[in-house]
């Protein structure tokens, strides 16, 4: 008797959501099977890659990272340009962080001026990353997305200590609302409920769960993603029916293994290597939990990701 490969009977389906607009506009979610279970289902919109650009020159990254960017990295919008027309990103997130009130606080008009020519710049879909200040990210995202009007540009991170205002926002200007909820399953589907009540409509939320890195809480991202696709996917639940966006780059290369210099630490080698490896291993990992789109910081990451996702879907 031949073997039979059981299959999961799946009920429900991921939304297909498109942030940007124009011939570069990217869709990502659809999928009717757990992340390239292709032999129970479909996956229609393959993961994207989104690659950082930050809206300062950084100075605290490590070498490694610095150095296929040191050309660019202060001039965000040349930064973009040299990130899709060089290393092949399919989307850009401007990660905001200038505006941090704990840090260089960036008047919001600035903020909104540079993400203006970043946005102008390129011809692929913009997301806009605030840094988790619900005064700050409301002022500055609400100008931003008043003067994209339109632009179809993704909005984040919207938690619920802000998500009327940016919200509020994301749906005057038909913009997507990035819902973001600290790894916790039932404050995701919470989030998602209180958006619709708002009035965002169902194509334009996507879910970000919190990343946790590898080492730092990976598992716990894992899981509560895998718990998000079963109950979309096998229970119905149309409130976590959303796509998943993963914020890795910055998760990544922010922790100490990413940063410390082989010659500090030995033990540890070569430290190029390590970091992208670190940032590939949590980037491979969050895929097969079920991201749709990767935030990624080092273009060899970015090849390698793709050179999964390319294997995987086939």
């Amino acid at each position: 008797m031949a073997f039979e490969t059981p299959k999961i009977n799946y009920t429900g389906k991921i939304r297909g959501i498109t942030l940007g607009t124009g011939p570069k506009a990217v869709t990502v979610g659809g999928a009717t099977a757990y992340p390239f279970h292709l032999f129970e289902g479909t996956m229609p919109h393959p993961p994207r890659i989104a690659m950082e650009v930050y809206d300062h020159r950084p100075e605290e990254w490590a070498e490694a990272a610095i150095e296929p960017f040191k050309d660019v990295l202060d001039d965000p919008a040349a930064w973009a340009q040299k990130n899709v027309k060089e290393y092949g990103a399919e989307l850009i997130v401007l990660q905001l962080a200038s505006i941090d009130p704990n840090d260089m606080n960036r008047p919001a008009r600035e903020a909104a001026d540079i993400a203006k020519k970043v946005i102008d710049a390129v011809d692929v879909p913009v997301i806009l990353w605030g840094v988790g200040s619900h005064e700050k990210d409301t002022e500055v995202l609400r100008i931003i997305a008043e003067e994209s009007d339109g632009r179809n540009l993704t909005l984040g991170p919207i938690e619920e200590g802000d998500y009327k205002q940016i919200g509020a926002g994301a749906l005057a200007y038909k913009h997507v609302a990035v819902a973001s909820s600290p790894i916790d399953v039932n404050l995701a589907k919470q989030l998602n409920i209180l958006l619709g009540n708002l009035g965002v409509p169902e194509d334009k939320i996507i879910i970000d769960p919190t990343t946790g890195p590898l080492g730092y809480g990976l598992e716990y991202t894992y899981s509560v993603m895998e718990r998000d696709r079963m109950a979309a996917l096998c229970q119905e639940d149309e409130k976590l029916q959303y796509p998943i966006i993963c914020n890795v780059g910055s998760e990544v290369w922010k922790i100490k293994e990413a940063k410390i210099s082989e010659s500090d630490d030995p033990k540890l080698g070569d430290a190029r290597e390590r970091a992208i490896a670190m940032e590939c291993v949590t980037a491979a990992s969050l895929l097969l939990a079920g991201a749709d789109i990767l935030i990624l910081r080092h273009p060899e990451s970015v090849t390698r990701i793709k050179k999964m996702i390319k294997s995987l879907m086939e």
